[in-house]
């Protein structure tokens, strides 16, 4: 019998040092840096300077409080900026068939969440196999802290590997669990995400992001695995409370318990890729993996209640709300969800990649934008013509 999968204080074993030189030439430069946003305009601006700096493009994948107009108006404003905003419609999915992973049952065990990020991430793999593109960044529009030497190293490192990224820690980028277990006092690291993710679109197993929360995780799982996944350093993500809302802990308890279980099984042993992945289709290993989960759920709760006169009364029963609420969400999802889970993820991949496969290439903006069934965007610059290249009809504009 295998040994019981436990959550792991850290993945950094799973991960490449990126810390070393690299020799770069004229091929490792980006050819774009894509930013799904919902913020403001003016949120933006850093990213907006900082490819200008590095003379890369922008692609800005604007929803909610992020406007095309208002977007497109910054960037014309900053010198040397480059940019193809498009605004991403509520609910917008590529023009190919529904993922398995969006099934009813996916989205109700997740608390029915409601993210577009891994959309606008598909929308920037998908545009950049249209255009012929190479390399490109995903940059979230709350990440700062790197400058061009860092951004260089990492498309340094994508000409010999699938995918590079970068871990934010001063603020960790973790979960509403693992956020309370470090307050609380335990260890926890952060991972690599897709908030800083060099991606080769010409590596010839380019994966998907699911619709479920740690969707970053699941795309670069089998770089993990197979210890080709580069930390290229730190990036510093803006400041948020992570118990303002006790409901974040059930949106992300099923992607969370997913990833988790799913990264300790890969470090588990020296199987390859596929051999976990059918281990992690039986919900054997799931059962082992939730009582393990609610384990570390339950502990954290105890420690909180000893540790909780340190902590501010009202900060102490935000957190204590959260981890109850992680705990009830755990509670309700059954091995079998997990394991159909996978399956189903793995025939997404599968039937994603013949999609990539039978994509065009060396598109303009104009056409690939067509083919993704996307009507509102501009192509804009400092310095271009008011009217440069823009479809905005749809959005009734002038």
């Amino acid at each position: 019998m295998s040994p019981r999968k436990t959550q792991a204080l850290s993945h950094a074993g799973l991960l490449l040092n990126g810390s070393a030189p690299v020799a770069t030439s004229a091929n490792s430069r980006l050819d774009a840096i894509v930013v799904p946003t919902a913020r403001p305009a003016s949120a933006l601006l850093p990213v907006i300077k900082l490819s200008a700096r590095l003379n890369v493009p922008l692609v800005i994948l604007c929803s909610r409080q992020a406007q095309l107009t208002q977007v497109v108006d910054r960037v014309k404003r900053t010198f040397g900026a480059r940019a193809l905003v498009v605004q991403v419609p509520d609910d917008y999915r590529p023009p190919c068939p529904a993922p398995l992973t969006s099934a009813e049952r996916f989205q109700l065990a997740s608390a029915g969440r409601s993210s577009d990020l891994s959309a606008k991430r598909n929308i920037g793999l998908l545009l950049g196999r249209l255009r012929g593109w190479s390399k490109i960044l995903f940059l979230d529009d709350d990440v700062y802290g790197f400058g061009p030497r860092d951004i260089g190293r990492l498309a340094g490192y994508l000409d010999r590997h699938p995918v590079a990224s970068m871990a934010s820690t001063k603020f960790p980028d973790n979960s509403v669990v693992c956020h309370a277990r470090r307050i609380v006092g335990f260890r926890q690291d952060v991972f690599v995400s897709g908030a800083t993710l060099g991606v080769n679109l010409k590596h010839p197993e380019l994966s998907f992001f699911a619709d479920v929360y740690n969707e970053d995780w699941f795309f670069f799982a089998r770089h993990a695995a197979e210890r080709q996944l580069p930390r290229i350093g730190d990036a510093l993500q803006q400041e948020y409370d992570p118990f303002a809302d006790h409901e974040r802990a059930a949106r992300e308890e099923f992607g969370d318990l997913l990833a988790e279980g799913l990264y300790a099984e890969l470090e588990r042993g020296p199987e390859s890729f596929d051999e976990h992945l059918t281990a992690a289709t039986k919900p054997r290993l799931w059962r082992d993996f939730k009582d393990d989960r609610l384990q570390t759920i339950e502990e954290t709760i105890q420690r909180l209640d000893r540790v909780g006169g340190r902590l501010d009364v009202v900060e102490y029963a935000k957190m204590k709300k959260s981890l109850d609420t992680a705990n009830e969400w755990a509670n309700r999802i059954s091995p079998e969800l997990c394991a159909d889970f996978v399956d189903s993820w793995q025939q997404d991949e599968t039937m994603w990649q013949k999609m990539l496969c039978n994509l065009p290439s060396g598109l303009s903006n104009r056409d690939a934008l067509t083919e993704l069934q996307l009507s509102q965007w501009a192509s804009c610059g400092y310095g271009l013509p008011a009217a440069s290249e823009t479809n905005f009809a749809a959005a009734g504009a002038v």
